[in-house]
């Protein structure tokens, strides 16, 4: 064996597949399961099996390789990455699971044979633990290992339990010891808290049911193991650190080009650490910790990023920027001061995407991405460093100072003093600091805390959280959680009495005339009744059903059931207000008109609006076509909404789009609208279907075999309801453009009988205008609205060009603009500011206007070196507005405030420029 050429991920899925498993591919780290913010170990996707919501699948075993993520929620090892040798937000956890099928005797034979002839380990260097009952563990271990070589192990350590309640069971662990060279410290024995005893691999026995604290037998006891990949490797290359393996090294390489440090392994530093004196030594290791953060984070953000979580406030895209804002605050303090980790995720991708195909597929949007949220840290990193650095040193200075008074008392008899000094005590940063920092500087929490780990200082948690407490109390905000609605029912038991029911209405006509039956009636608690009453809401699971549920973009069918035969003028038995998918059934919402009952023959009848979802369903992908036309490659989509009157699709690009972009969006869609273009629906191998070029969206469940939906040039992968022919979508008009998070935006558009209406409503706006020019004097009509245009494009000159004939001068490269603009409200001069940013790299300029009695100031900065950055937008606007009478503030590069007294307006233009010219200067 060669452990620097060994694939362990692939010789694992092999071995048990060989053994009859199954493989699973890695589910998305975005879960479908509510109590989850991310997905945090192999067993997730298979949760429902182990907890009996679903049938046990064909066959009854798995293997599979599973990225996971630990950061944010309850598990959550952030914190400790870079600083400890095994911590990563982001792994890869092998495991092998058995639903019912063997048990201990099997698992432990597997685990055994797998690491000692497979991997290689050397019987001498293992051991392995039970749970201190488990007498069975120990017999069936003896057969491959010395009984002395067992250790018993109490519940903390050797019995896992998913919860309070449901499967629970004692635990098996085998360790590897790494020998005494680099661990001999007193927590390096077996049991301890040292890294000389390694755990390799968990094996978990569900052998219990546990409920009200009774534990009772389960009927099919299963397995559950687990085997991190970055350890293995680590332990095979003999490595006693995981960033040290050829897993990291092209990251560290990438890491050590950008900054021109050298990363040094724990191995080597250790064997030289006698080349080095203490203060160089300390130094390096702060180095280092910042290199393993980098690398361990940009793996974080880059598959988060490509696998659809986008930078937000809240949930799981404000985890996504502490992580990557963490990663840049440890490469600002390598001397990183321009955005870099964007760089660093084209080696994840290089390195990684050979397995995660989508890493390679989105590499060039995910690095933009990631660039354009550094640059936005960047422009208040300095900023938000320097009220760090000042807080900390009055900290230090009231520190020092209590000391000297301490010392003075100690040494004068005559004056009483503590026996213990400010310096004794813990040292408190300011938690309002700390909260400045992360309210308008953007620093998380834990990103402050980190800066502070080395200096043993600790955040002033109470006043921290009055603050967070007081700013939600403001806001009113509230955090989001996974996003996911937990379903508990009877699915089990309509999965094991029917299997999934048959969606018959791609063909929605032929759909219509086939009878159905009623295979199940379940209340609005997911549970299993007999009949449901008159006026009674519940679910219908139907033998065939015609009803599309939500999924895809495409919101539930409605409609109404009738009885199996029924005349033109038969009342209708229950109305379907909405349909759903739930563990692969298609469920039906509906309100009981009559009694119904199992096993009643109706007839369904879906409604109308279906078509015109179909009309907005189909337009979507003839959108996505457009976007990656116009805009590029780079567009993924990154959600869907579609109902009868309207789509919504959120897509992946850096910038808002001009009006040129969204004209040029719907011609194109238009275009192929009128190309009357069929509907080609085929079915094949997903791997053929990719061939072909259909698109894939990322998170979507797809089988070995897919639906493929063409139209013309557009070809998706898609389950969804279509229309057959693009000429039925009618016309199409984009309504809206606008920003969702960072690096998304979205586009609101309408089709079919909405666009109609849309039309419509535009050309009633339109004849009112012509109706009201019709009611004036034709001349004087004519005559105003050319006096309308003059005066439109007389301020339009004003607004556009007026930047160029403002007073300048250019201090350096920067230009300073401070000019009074006549009766111009706050948002007049905003735009007139704005586009003095757009038209320059580097300037600084300041608007005064008095409009009505109204004083407005606004104040914008771009571009400034770190000299000129001593000029704030904020600061400059609100020392200027004082002299008005007024005040205001706002972010450092852009900024509003009022004023009262007209009369001191051209000594506050002054002042302004004063201000200016000794922060340029």
């Amino acid at each position: 064996m060669n452990p620097q050429t060994l694939d362990v991920r692939a010789t694992y899925l092999d071995y048990f597949h060989k053994n009859g498993h199954k493989i699973y591919p890695s589910m998305p780290l975005v879960p479908d399961d509510a109590s989850l913010l991310f997905t945090n170990a192999g067993m997730v996707q298979f949760k429902d099996i182990f907890t009996g919501k679903i049938p046990t699948p064909t066959p009854p075993r798995a293997t599979s390789s599973q990225l996971s993520m630990r950061a944010g929620g309850k598990h959550n090892d952030l914190e400790n990455v870079g600083y400890t040798a095994r911590h990563h937000t982001l792994f890869e956890m092998l495991g092998n699971f058995s639903f019912g099928d063997y048990f201990k005797k099997e698992a432990i034979a597997f685990a055994w044979e797998f690491v000692t002839q497979i991997l290689g380990f050397d019987k001498s260097v293992l051991y392995v633990t039970i749970h201190e009952s488990d007498d069975e563990a120990f017999e069936l271990w003896s057969a491959h290992i010395e009984a002395s070589r067992i250790k018993r192990m109490g519940d903390k350590d050797n019995f896992w339990q998913m919860g309070d309640s449901g499967p629970c069971g004692p635990c098996s662990e085998i360790y590897v010891d790494q020998g005494a060279k680099y661990f001999h410290t007193s927590e390096d024995y077996f049991g301890g808290e040292g890294d000389r005893f390694l755990e390799i691999w968990n094996l978990v026995f569900m052998q219990f049911e546990q409920k009200d604290g009774v534990r009772t037998p389960l009927p099919k006891p299963s397995i559950d193991t687990g085997m991190g990949l970055e350890r293995v490797i680590a332990l095979l290359e003999k490595k006693i650190n995981n960033f040290d393996t050829s897993l990291f090294a092209p990251l560290m390489q990438c890491i050590e080009k950008l900054t021109g440090l050298t990363y040094y392994h724990d191995d080597a530093l250790l064997d030289n650490a006698m080349n080095f004196d203490s203060a160089r030594l300390n130094e390096l290791r702060k180095q280092i910790a910042s290199f393993r953060v980098i690398a361990d984070h940009a793996r974080s953000v880059a598959f988060l990023l490509a696998q659809g979580v986008n930078f937000d406030k809240e949930g799981r895209g404000y985890v996504l920027r502490r992580i990557l804002r963490r990663a840049v605050r440890h490469g600002y303090l390598l001397g990183l001061k321009k955005p870099f980790l964007f760089e660093v995720l084209d080696s994840v991708c290089e390195s990684m995407g050979g397995h995660y195909g989508f890493l390679l597929e989105r590499k060039e949007v995910i690095k933009e991405q990631c660039r354009n949220e550094e640059e936005r840290f960047f422009e208040t990193i300095e900023s938000g460093m320097e009220l760090f650095n000042s807080a900390l040193s009055s900290l230090r200075a009231l520190q020092e100072q209590s000391e000297a008074i301490h010392k003075d008392s100690k040494q004068n008899p005559n004056v009483q003093h503590n026996d213990v000094s400010l310096k004794d005590k813990p040292l408190l940063f300011s938690g309002e600091v700390a909260f400045k920092l992360y309210d308008t500087y953007g620093f998380p929490l834990d990103l402050t805390q980190d800066m502070l780990r080395d200096k043993n200082i600790e955040v002033d948690l109470v006043v921290f959280e009055k603050n967070m407490d007081a700013q939600k109390s403001r806001s009113k905000a509230s955090w989001k959680g996974s996003g996911d609605v937990l379903k508990e029912g009877d699915f089990k038991e309509l999965l094991s009495a029917f299997g999934e029911n048959e969606f018959i209405g791609y063909d929605l006509k032929q759909a219509q005339q086939e009878q159905s039956k009623i295979l199940a009636l379940l209340n609005g608690d997911f549970k299993i009744i007999e009949k449901l009453g008159q006026n009674e809401q519940g679910w219908v699971m139907l033998d065939k059903t015609p009803f599309y549920p939500e999924s895809g973009g495409p919101v539930g069918d409605k409609g109404l059931l009738f009885e199996a035969i029924h005349k033109t003028d038969s009342k209708p038995l229950a109305k379907v207000l909405d349909t759903q998918k739930y563990f692969g059934l298609n469920l039906s919402r509906i309100e009981a008109l009559q009694n119904l009952s199992v096993g009643d023959k109706i007839q369904a009848e879906v409604d109308s609006a279906r078509f015109e979802i179909m009309k907005h369903h189909s337009a979507t992908h003839l959108l996505h076509y457009a976007l990656r036309k116009i805009l590029g490659t780079h567009i993924a989509q990154a959600g869907s909404l579609v109902e009868s009157n309207r789509l919504r699709f959120d897509f992946s690009h850096p910038k808002a789009l001009s009006s040129a972009e969204l004209e040029q969006i719907e011609e194109l869609v238009n275009a192929q609208i009128i190309k009357a273009s069929a509907q080609i629906c085929e079915t094949m191998e997903i791997e053929e279907a990719k061939a072909k070029g259909a698109m894939a969206l990322f998170g979507e469940k797809y089988g070995d075999v897919v639906r493929v939906i063409t139209f013309g040039d557009s070809i998706e992968l898609c389950g969804g309801i279509h229309v057959e022919n693009t000429a039925q979508i009618g016309s199409f008009y984009i309504v809206k453009e606008s920003g969702v998070s960072s690096g998304v935006r979205r586009i609101e558009a309408v089709c079919g009988l909405a666009a109609y209406h849309y039309g419509k409503s535009a050309l009633k706006e339109v004849e009112m205008a012509r109706e009201s020019l019709k009611a004036q004097n034709l001349q004087l009509g004519i005559d105003k609205l050319k006096a309308q245009v003059k005066e439109l494009k007389e301020k339009r000159q004003k607004s556009a060009p007026s930047v160029h004939r403002l007073n300048a001068q250019n201090i350096g490269e920067v230009k300073l603009i401070i000019a009074q603009i006549e009766n111009s409200a706050q948002g007049d001069i905003k735009e007139l500011i704005d586009r003095a940013k757009n038209e320059n790299d580097k300037v600084a300029i300041l608007l005064i206007s008095e409009s009505s009695g109204k004083i407005a100031l606004a104040a914008g900065i771009k571009g400034l070196d770190s000299k000129g950055a001593k000029l704030k937008a904020g600061a400059w606007v609100k020392e200027v507005a004082q002299i008005l009478g007024g005040g205001g503030g706002g972010r450092d590069d852009f900024a509003t405030a009022g004023g009262k007294d007209a009369s001191k307006i051209q000594e506050a233009l002054q002042k302004a420029r004063e201000i200016a010219q000794n922060a340029l200067s």
